[in-house]
């Protein structure tokens, strides 16, 4: 597997541990935008592992989501 589809992968693999979460809690992707203070289509963007997120974002995703930022990169290879 090529470097960038491992990446890819890896991405939309965090996404979707973000919108499980997310869903978990009731917050639509607004309400977590703001609780994170992003905006919300960047939480879309991240749900759909469009965007590498930086570690600062992250740790504001995960908090927002009542996490440790480890459980949403937990396991996740290149």
């Amino acid at each position: 597997m090529s470097d960038k589809v491992a990446v890819s992968e890896a991405l939309k693999v965090f996404g979707s541990r973000v919108r499980l979460r997310r869903a978990e809690l009731g917050f639509s992707q607004e309400e977590l935008a703001g609780v994170s203070g992003l905006h919300r289509t960047y939480i879309g963007a991240v749900e759909r592992g469009e965007r590498n997120i930086s570690l600062a974002n992250v740790i504001r995703i995960a908090a927002a989501l009542e996490l440790d930022p480890a459980e949403l990169v937990k396991g996740i290879r290149l």
